[in-house]
Formats: structure tokens, sequence, C-alpha cells
């Protein structure tokens, strides 16, 4: 007991002495920023003065001498200005970090004894890291720095970090940690494992929240394992649901921004690629709580977008929704896309692309003042040469040759008279290049029988005379468009991470390949949680195939922490047994003792879906007559659901179509929010979305409102089933009205 108090003692100690260390550096920012405030009036001041008494009136003759001087001269004056902004902002970062320090400044702490030496070295470890200037004291090490890895992953005894000039060796003597907030020590202890599973169990145990947090804290030795590696190129993640994979992602972004600052790696050079708004929204957070900001986050339909500029393009939600509907018009679409966004159907865009300057475009001879300067069959010559360069370059260096030929180098007013007559023939409309592959039918010849293409070229060919560009059509255009005129629009992204990447398709990989031809990859997925197409394992060696990154690996996340046992086993009713996944929930009270055996050496197909030891209610299913006892249940299961505290319930049906019927009759007995294709904002009260929105999300509670034979009955359904159940915390409800889909009674 006397022990423990002296104990108590030094931490104390060494926490007011942290908190001292911040404060005084907090107050050397504050003073910083006001001392740079002060001097940015002054400069603003002084740079208007030699604006007015150096230019006058402004510019009246932009060619003169003295006016270029004079803009030198103000260029110059305004650069201090700039630089004294930057450091304003710099300061500014700085003083929201310390802010977040003092609420707590670290969470960890191990005593590593370096080999060689006698004495252990006391390591505190926290979100970001506090040292006098010269790092002649470090008080805190970021979670990311190299000696911080030893806390994730070893227990007491030999250790080992890889550190820029080699591998360091030594003891882990002691593991320890803390639950400090507003600055006060709340209480610490000893453990001997990566990461107590009490604690962990305790904030499981915990109501979601309206965002993503971050999880530092709790951080597992495979999970630390993916966000370090630094060794490949295109890294792969199969995650099971409920394994952190985004959670990953994102720490991996922050890492990799750590890393980088010797290399030059900034935020503008990290794009996340999310499935959806709703799922942007809510892992906004992360990064700026880890003291990242600016980090680029995507959706595809933004890519589109930013490339095919001024058209109207079906939303990818628009057509999740038929594709998760059940009826011939959906199976077509399916079929449809799974075409357009084939290797086979690359193929024919590359043949196609390559052939347009055979047959593609009107060349017409180029006269001037009733004289053939240059003949069209020239014009066809120059621009079938140098197929690798695309075709837009080729005709734009087309178009300065004939100019070249008619005006050398000489001023002549009549060039854009030329300029005209050669833009008409040889300008490119990539959506009516797209729509005549259609009609030709040549290309799709040796594909299969005309019964087997000719349904989808109706579609195909309906759709696009509506005006509206759909969402499969829009990716082979982009990618059509990309083959045609290449793209600089994305060349500085040198890393994207994508999660939820089971649910794109080998052409998106195909885009995503040419817009960062020099990026590296972190690619999350769960193959056994896509919504329109079904995928195994070997999915991610179609990724690496197409992607080509030099150094490549697939690692295995198998462990769940999201669920409670009892929804986790209901959930993997749904899988199917070919899928190479075993069905079986494994619990495990500690983390694998070895440091060596890492989840890169195990291979997907031996895996078991683990369960962290956490238990909850049973699953509730009910199938109920009436319409009116049906939405009696809900409304009584989302009473119970908020008695139990839960603060965010989630009503989930199939389709957007179900969802709306739902809230024209619940509007008005509960305080529902419904979904918006932009997202449904704070992720907290009572929500209801359609299943192809709650991926990636969780909620303290869901219900899944339409579990009857009409809406779940095939193998598509399952995985639709399986995705619902496994956004789901602490509780999971399975209500319908009518007769129980029989994917529950058949697994």
């Amino acid at each position: 007991m006397e022990e423990m108090r002296l104990e108590k003692g030094v931490e104390e100690a060494y926490l007011q002495k942290t908190k001292a260390a911040a404060e005084k550096q907090l107050e050397e920012a504050r003073r910083g920023v006001d001392a740079r405030l002060c001097e940015m009036e002054e400069a603003r001041k002084e740079l208007q003065e030699n604006t007015e008494s150096g230019m006058g009136n402004g510019f009246r003759n932009y060619n003169s001498s003295a006016d270029f001087e004079a803009l030198i001269e103000l260029s110059q004056n305004a650069a201090p200005v700039v630089q004294m902004v930057a450091d304003c902002e710099e300061l500014m970062r700085k003083i929201r970090r310390l802010e977040k320090l003092l609420d707590s400044p670290y969470f960890a702490r191990i005593d590593f004894c370096f080999e060689g030496e006698e004495e252990a070295e006391k390591v505190y470890i926290g979100r970001t890291s506090l040292m006098e200037k010269g790092a002649l004291e470090i008080y805190v090490y970021d979670w990311r720095s190299p000696i911080a890895s030893v806390f994730y992953r070893f227990m007491t005894g030999e250790a080992y970090y890889d550190a820029p000039n080699g591998r360091i060796e030594g003891t882990v003597e002691r593991k320890r940690q803390y639950e400090i907030k507003k600055g006060s020590l709340l209480y610490f202890f000893d453990t001997n494992v990566s990461i107590s599973d009490e604690i962990l169990k305790q904030l499981l145990g915990k109501n979601t929240s309206p965002k993503m947090k971050t999880i530092v804290e709790t951080i597992q030795r495979d999970q630390d394992i993916v966000i370090r590696n630094m060794e490949n190129d295109l890294l792969m993640i199969q995650g099971v649901a409920g394994s952190g994979k985004t959670s990953i992602a994102l720490h991996r972004a922050a890492y990799l921004m750590y890393q980088g600052v010797q290399s030059g790696l900034t935020s503008n050079n990290i794009l996340i690629l999310s499935p959806n708004s709703t799922f942007e929204q809510y892992i906004s957070d992360v990064l700026p709580e880890l003291g990242e900001e600016n980090v680029v986050s995507m959706v595809f339909e933004d890519l589109v977008d930013s490339m095919l500029e001024g058209r109207d393009i079906q939303p990818q939600n628009a057509f999740l929704e038929k594709a998760v509907s059940h009826s011939s018009f959906t199976e077509l679409a399916k079929r449809s896309m799974e075409f357009k966004t084939s290797g086979r159907f690359r193929e024919i865009l590359d043949r196609f692309a390559e052939e347009i300057p055979e047959w593609g475009i009107d060349y017409q001879d180029v006269y001037f003042e009733e004289e053939l300067i240059v003949p069209k069959e020239e014009l066809k010559r120059r621009a079938m040469q140098r197929p690798e360069v695309p075709l837009a370059e080729r005709l734009e260096q087309l178009k300065s040759y004939a100019m070249e030929e008619v005006f050398g180098g000489k001023r002549d007013r009549r060039r854009v008279a030329v300029l005209q007559e050669l833009q008409s023939f040889i300008k490119i409309d990539i959506y009516d290049l797209y729509e005549r592959l259609w009609r030709g039918g040549t290309y799709f010849e040796a594909l299969g029988t005309e019964e087997d293409m000719d349904p989808i070229r109706r579609y195909t060919l309906e759709n696009l005379e509506s005006g509206r560009l759909y969402f499969d059509d829009s990716i082979a255009v982009l990618y059509l468009y990309l083959k045609i005129y290449g793209s600089h629009k994305y060349r500085h992204i040198r890393q994207v991470i994508i999660d939820e990447a089971q649910d794109y398709y080998p052409l998106q990989y195909e885009i995503f390949r040419l817009l960062f031809p020099g990026a590296k990859y972190t690619v999350l997925g769960d193959v056994n949680q896509t919504l329109t197409k079904r995928e195994d394992v070997s999915f991610y060696e179609q990724v690496g195939n197409v992607l080509k990154r030099k150094n490549s690996a697939l690692i295995q996340l198998d462990k769940s922490f999201r669920c409670t046992n009892e929804i986790l086993r209901f959930g993997l009713r749904f899988l199917d047994a070919d899928l190479g996944v075993e069905t079986a929930v494994r619990q495990e009270a500690a983390m694998e003792a070895s440091a060596e055996t890492g989840p890169e050496n195990r291979r997907p197909q031996e895996t078991v879906i683990k369960c962290f030891n956490r238990s909850g209610d049973a699953v509730g299913v009910m199938a109920l007559d009436t319409c009116e006892a049906y939405l009696d249940r809900i409304v009584e299961e989302v009473e119970t659901c908020r008695e139990k505290g839960f603060e965010t319930i989630c009503l989930l049906c199939k389709t957007k179509e179900y969802c709306s019927r739902l809230f024209a009759r619940l509007g008005s007995r509960l305080e529902l929010k419904m979904f918006r294709d932009d997202g449904v904002g704070e992720l907290k009260g009572i929500l209801l979305l359609p299943s192809y929105m709650a991926k990636g999300l969780e909620f303290d509670a869901v219900i899944i409102c339409d579990a009857d034979s009409h809406n779940y009955y095939d193998s598509n359904d399952k995985k639709i089933l399986y995705v619902e159940c496994t956004r789901a915390l602490h509780r999971l409800s399975l209500f319908c009205q009518g007769e129980l889909t029989p994917l529950i009674g058949e697994c």
C-alpha cells in the first residue's frame, strides 16, 4: 500500500512537470502569435503606402519599365507578409496541439533498458510529442515514434524497435497505462500484455460517438504492424467486420505524414477514398485529433465530376439502390456494371481509343488563300504516330504543326480563323465517341452471342439517349477520357488510401493507376461485405495485377472488436462457406505472445474469424402479423434502447424506397433523422438509413426493419444482412411484417 502511494506521488509529480513544460511552450506560442500579428499589421500598412506611392493611380502602361520595376518591388514587399502568415498559422497549430496535450499529455509508459545499459529509461507515450528545445529532454514521445512501437508489440521482457539507424534491442521492464482527463490523473495500472483487455473491454462497452475517434491508446499489435508498414508500395488488408480497418487507414495516414517530414510528404500528397459522403463525415475528426489537418478525402463520384465536368451523372447511391433491389431490371443493371468495369471491356476501350485516329476523326485538307498547305492524309499519318502519347496531346501537336506550315513564326490576324477551322475537325467529343462504340457493335462481336450482349447494348443506348450519364457508363467514359487526354491533375498524390476496397471494380482500379501513377497504395476491404457482386480473396490478386506496384503484401486481420459475441455469432451465419473464411467464433482473452508471427504471414484461406470476448444482449428476431403491431414493436424497441442509454440507434432497411415508406409511417412517432445523399450530418439520435449507406459505420443499436422473405431470399441478400448485422455494437434486432426471411432458418 505504501509502495503504491509512493508510486502515485512520483506519477503526479511527473504529470505536473510535463504540464508545466507544456504551459511554458503554450505561453511562448501565444506571445509569438501576438508578435506576428503586430508585425503583419505594420507590414500591411507599409505595403499599402508603397503601393499607393509606387503605383500612383494604378498601372497605366503595363509595358513600361518603371511599372514593371514597381511590380517587382511590390512582390518583394509582399513576400515577408506571406511568410508571417505562414509562421502565424504554424504557431496556431502548435497552440491547438499543446491545448489538447494539457488535457491528456500521455496514455502509456514503458521502462525500456537499452542493450548494454544498466538502468531503464522511462518512455512516456502520447498523441503528440513534447520536448525541450534542442531535444535536451523529451517529456512525451509521439505514438508514431519508433520506440513507441515497443508498447504496442511487446510484453515485458526482450524487445526491439527499428530506428532510422538500425534495429535497437533491449528489455521492457514495465508497461504502464494511464487515464488522464482535464489534466488530472484518474488512475494508472501496470500490465503484462500489449494492451490491457480490461481497459479495451471497458472502452468497447461504451456508447459509440457521433464521429469516429482515435484509437492510439488501444492499437493492437497486428494493427500497429499495418500502420507502420513502410516496405510495401501496395499494402492490402483483408479485415473482418469490426477489425478496425478504417481506424487503421486513418492512423496510417497520420503515421505516413510523421515519417514523411524528411521526405517532404505533406497532407496534400495523401488522398483518402471513402465509400460515401456519410462515411466521409463520420471519419472527418480523426486526423485533426491526431494533429494532422488538410488531408484530401474524396468519394469516387468526386473524381468523376472533377474530370468530366459539366455532365449530369447518376449518383452512385442511385445505382446502389437499383443494385440491391429485386427485379429483372436490377439484374440487367448489375450485368451491365459487371461487364463495363471488366478486364474484357477495358481491352475493348483500349483498342477503341487506339483506333480513333484511324476512323474517328474527319480530317480535312488545310488551305490558306486557296493554296493547299497540309493535305488531310498527312494530318492522319501524323496523328497515328507515337500511340504511347495521349491522342489529345498528339492532336494539339498536329494543330501546332499545321499553324507552323501556314504562318511560320509570323504574326497574322488570320491565325484565329485558321485555328478555328483546324479545331472544327480535330476536337474530340468523347461522349459521342462512346455512343458510337455501342451503336457500332463491331468491337463486341468476339465476346459472345448476340443474346448475351444485345440486352446490355439496348440498356446502354437507352440510358445514353436520356442525356444523363449513368454510373456504370461514367466509369467507362472516365477511363476512355484518361486514355485519350491523360491527366496531370492528381500527379502530386503520393499515397492513396482506399477504404471499402472490395466494392470497386477492375476498371476503377485501372482509373486509379492512370490518375495516381507515382503513388503508393493502402487498400483495405472485406470480401464478405460486397453488396453488388461476389468476391473472394483472389480479389486482392486482381488488384495487385492492375496497380502493378513493385512491392506488395496482403495482410489478414481476423479479429473483430466491434460487436458483442452474440451479435457477431448471429451475423456470421450469413457468410457462405465457399468464401474461404471459416464461419466460427473463437474468444480470445489476450493477444498472442509471440512477437515474430505477424499478420502478414497468415494466409486468408486459413483464417478463423475471432471475436473479442465481450458479451451482451441476445439478438431479437420477430415477425408481426399486422402493420400496426409491426410499427408498435419498432417503437417499443427504440424506447428499450433509449432506456439502456444508447445514444445512436439506427433503423436499417435494404433500400431507400423502404426507408421512405417507413419514415412516412413512423415520422410522427419517433424523432427520426432521415438520410440524405450528401450524408445525414451527425450520427447521433435515431437514424434511418438504407443498407448501402451504412457501410463502414457503427451504432450502439441496430434495428433491421424489413427482414421479410420478400426483401431477403437469395445469396446476395445474405451479404447485405451480414453488413447490416455487423453495424451494431451492443444490441441487434430484426423485425418484419409478414413472413420472416428464410435465410435466418437456412443458416
